[in-house]
């Protein structure tokens, strides 16, 4: 069977992600400013928690009275472009090593340089036959797009049900693979653990974590 994965929280902490790049920008405002890294952080965390992510900018630098569209612009700019300190699940990281006799992939969603710069620093890379970021073939052809999904299908001259995708967003990830016959599994871990997915939305299969996925490999493969 080709296993496909997701990457965030599938294989990692997505919200590790997000405070590493909001200490890069918090950085910035100490170097270009003088403000404190912890306050800024702290402020960060409070709008995203309050409002959502795309906010968080635009409401720190209101707070210290020099927001514009450039200085937003850099901040954006700074959090797209760092290097993150990142780690693999304790789950992922045993898993994915003892899955080397099925072909690997990667399918995700996201910036390309954002999407990249997680690949790189969790480096996962050499564990996957190809990683296909999404938004390097058009934002189009993000998910729910099956797009990257043929690209693998055809890569592996394979029938739909011989490729499983193993993700966590009931939102996006499985409502465009379900129709095709492909295997899917939703597992329960990160920000979109507890919800509930729409009719036609969820996976045929759902798992705590990844520990819970080579019986549940092996009971597919049984068919």
């Amino acid at each position: 069977m080709i296993l496909v994965f997701d990457l965030d929280d599938t294989l990692h902490d997505e919200s590790r992600f997000v405070e590493s790049g909001f200490r890069a920008v918090a950085r910035f405002g100490k170097q270009q400013f003088g403000w404190d890294e912890q306050d800024s952080l702290a402020q960060m965390m409070e709008t995203l928690a309050r409002e959502g992510r795309g906010a968080v900018f635009d409401r720190w630098l209101t707070a210290h009275g020099k927001r514009n569209k450039a200085l937003v612009a850099a901040c954006v700019k700074i959090y797209r472009h760092h290097k993150p300190a990142l780690s693999l699940f304790p789950e992922a990281a045993a898993l994915l090593p003892a899955l080397a006799a099925h072909p690997l992939y990667l399918v995700t969603d996201g910036h390309k340089i954002v999407q990249a710069n997680k690949v790189e620093a969790l480096g996962i890379a050499p564990l996957f036959r190809k990683c296909y970021i999404t938004h390097r073939y058009g934002v189009r052809h993000a998910k729910p797009s099956s797009h990257c999904f043929e690209l693998i299908r055809r890569r592996e001259k394979a029938d739909w049900p011989q490729l499983a995708y193993i993700a966590d967003d009931p939102s996006k990830d499985f409502v465009g693979l379900n129709p095709l016959g492909a295997q899917t599994v939703r597992v329960l871990t990160g920000r979109h653990r507890h919800v509930a997915a729409k009719p036609g939305f969820e996976a045929h299969h759902t798992i705590p974590d990844l520990s819970a996925f080579p019986a549940l490999l092996a009971e597919m493969e049984r068919g």
